[in-house]
C-alpha cells in the first residue's frame, strides 16, 4: 500500500503534541518578562486599494565636467556613498597649481608695497631728511652772509663785478637745495599721498581676483556631488581625457525616495496630498514602509488612464547600503474607497519575519498575571501612528508595542507602562482626519 509522505503516523503524531506542549511549558516557566503596551482603538476609515508602483530616488544628477582636463583619480566608483560636497573624481592640475604660486607670489608684492605705503615714513627716515634740510640751510644762511660782505667790498670798490657775482650765484644754489631738501623733509612727514595708497590698493584687488579665478579653476578640476547620495554610474576611467559638459559619474540621492503610482482616473480624485500611506515592497518582506503623498500629477497618461501619484518614502540605511533601492517594484494602498470602520493599533505592535504578521496581545489570568498571545492579522490602510489591523481583534485590547520582539507564545508579562497613541484620529473624518506627516 502506498503512503504519502506527508501522512503522520500515529508514532510521530502524539511526538509533534508533545513538542508543542513542551514549548508553551517552557514559555510559561520562564520569569515575567517587561513590556509597554496599548490599546487598539476602533475608528472610521477609508477603504485602501493597492496600486503598483515604483521606488524611484528623491534626485539625480548627471555629473559632468567643467573643464577640460584629464582624470588623474576616481575617488568613490559605483555603488559607494558620497556626502554633500564629497570629491568625485580630479582632474590633472599640475600646470594650473604653477600659474596660482605665480599669481600668489604677486598678491604677496602687491600686499608689502601697500604695507609699505601704509605704514608711512620712518622715524629715523625722517630725522635724516630734517638733518639734511639743516644742513642745507646752513649752507644757504653762510652763502648770504657772504653775499652780504661781498656787495659792502663791492660798493666801496674793494670787490670786483666778477666775484660778486659768483657767490650771488652760490647764494641762489645753496638756497634752492635747501628748499629742495626742506620739501623732501615736508614730504616725509606728511607720508605718502592718499592717491598713492588707493592704486595700491587697486593693484592687490586686481591681483586677489587673479587668484581667486585661478582657485576657481582649480576647484572645477575637482568633480564633486550635490548631495548626499549613492554613485549608480561611472562614465569615465582614469586617464580618460574630458571635454567641459562631458558626463563623469551619476549620483542618486536615497536617503529619501519617491514611489511612484499610477492610479486611474475614477480613483485619482479621491487622492490628497498630505495622506500617509503604507508602502509594500516584495523585495523586502520583513520591512514595513510608510509614507506621505507629496504629489498627484494633473496629467494622465493619454493610453492607459493613469494619474502619477508621488509618495515621498523615508528609507532605511545600513551598512550594506539602502534597503529601498531605485527601480524596485512595490505596491500602494491608496485610501479611495468609502469609509469603513476598522481595528487599528500602533505602528510598534506589528512583528514582521514570519509568514504573516502578527502582534501580541495581553491576556489576563488568575491574580492579575498577564501572558501574551499571537493573534496573525492582515495590515490594512496606515496612518502617521497607526495602522489598520484585519484579523480576530477587538477595540480596547492591549497589544505589546515595547519588548515584542524577543515574546514567545503564553510567555508570562509584567506592564511596565501603557503607551497612548500618539494621535486618534476623529472618526468622522475621511482616513480618521489624521492623515498628516510620518512616523
Amino acid at each position: 500500500m502506498n503512503h504519502s509522505p506527508f501522512r503522520l503516523t500515529p508514532c510521530v503524531l502524539p511526538l509533534i503534541v508533545a513538542t508543542v506542549c513542551v514549548s508553551i511549558t517552557q514559555a510559561q516557566q520562564q520569569p515575567p518578562a517587561p513590556v509597554a503596551v496599548a490599546e487598539t482603538v476602533q475608528m472610521d476609515v477609508a477603504a485602501g486599494q493597492t496600486f503598483v508602483a515604483t521606488v524611484m530616488p528623491l534626485k539625480r544628477s548627471v555629473v559632468g565636467s567643467a573643464v577640460d582636463g584629464r582624470v588623474v583619480e576616481l575617488v568613490v566608483h559605483e555603488g559607494e556613498r558620497v556626502a554633500e560636497g564629497g570629491t568625485l573624481a580630479k582632474l590633472l592640475t599640475a600646470t594650473i597649481e604653477l600659474e596660482l604660486a605665480a599669481a600668489q607670489a604677486e598678491l604677496d608684492l602687491r600686499n608689502q608695497e601697500l604695507a609699505e605705503l601704509e605704514a608711512g615714513s620712518r622715524p629715523n627716515e625722517i630725522e635724516q631728511a630734517k638733518a639734511k634740510m639743516l644742513g642745507a640751510k646752513a649752507e644757504m644762511e653762510f652763502g648770504q652772509a657772504q653775499l652780504t660782505r661781498l656787495k659792502q667790498l663791492r660798493n666801496s670798490n674793494s670787490a670786483s663785478t666778477e666775484e660778486y657775482e659768483l657767490v650771488k650765484s652760490q647764494a641762489s644754489q645753496r638756497e634752492q637745495v635747501y628748499q629742495e631738501l626742506k620739501a623732501a623733509y615736508d614730504l616725509m612727514v606728511e607720508g605718502p599721498r592718499t592717491e598713492r595708497i588707493a592704486q595700491a590698493r587697486a593693484q592687490v584687488a586686481f591681483q586677489q581676483a587673479m587668484v581667486d579665478r585661478i582657485n576657481d579653476r582649480i576647484k572645477k578640476y575637482t568633480i564633486m556631488s550635490r548631495f548626499d547620495g549613492y554613485v549608480v554610474a561611472e562614465h569615465v576611467d582614469e586617464g580618460t581625457w574630458v571635454q567641459s559638459g562631458d558626463p563623469v559619474m551619476e549620483v542618486v540621492a536615497l536617503d529619501e525616495v519617491e514611489v511612484y503610482a499610477y492610479v486611474v482616473e475614477q480613483h485619482a480624485a479621491h487622492v490628497k496630498p498630505g495622506t500617509t500611506v503604507r508602502v509594500d515592497v516584495p523585495a523586502l518582506p520583513d520591512e514595513l514602509f510608510t509614507g506621505v503623498i507629496t504629489t498627484v500629477i494633473p496629467q494622465a497618461d493619454a493610453k492607459a488612464r493613469t494619474f502619477p501619484v508621488k509618495i515621498r518614502v523615508q528609507n532605511k540605511i545600513t551598512d550594506s547600503g539602502p534597503l529601498l533601492k531605485a527601480g524596485m517594484y512595490a505596491r500602494v494602498q491608496l485610501p479611495v474607497g468609502p469609509p469603513q470602520s476598522a481595528v487599528m493599533v500602533p505602528k510598534n505592535a506589528l512583528v514582521l519575519g514570519g509568514p504573516q504578521p502578527l502582534v501580541y496581545v495581553v491576556e489576563t489570568g488568575d491574580g492579575n498575571s498577564h501572558s501574551v498571545r499571537p493573534v496573525p492579522i492582515e495590515v490594512g490602510v496606515a496612518m502617521p501612528n497607526l495602522i489598520q489591523a484585519i484579523g480576530p481583534l477587538k477595540a480596547g485590547q492591549l497589544v505589546v508595542v515595547e519588548g515584542n520582539e524577543r515574546l514567545r507564545p503564553g510567555q508570562s508579562v509584567v506592564i511596565s507602562s501603557v503607551v497612548k497613541p500618539a494621535s486618534t484620529p476623529r472618526s468622522s473624518e475621511p482616513n480618521g482626519g489624521a492623515n498628516h506627516g510620518t512616523d
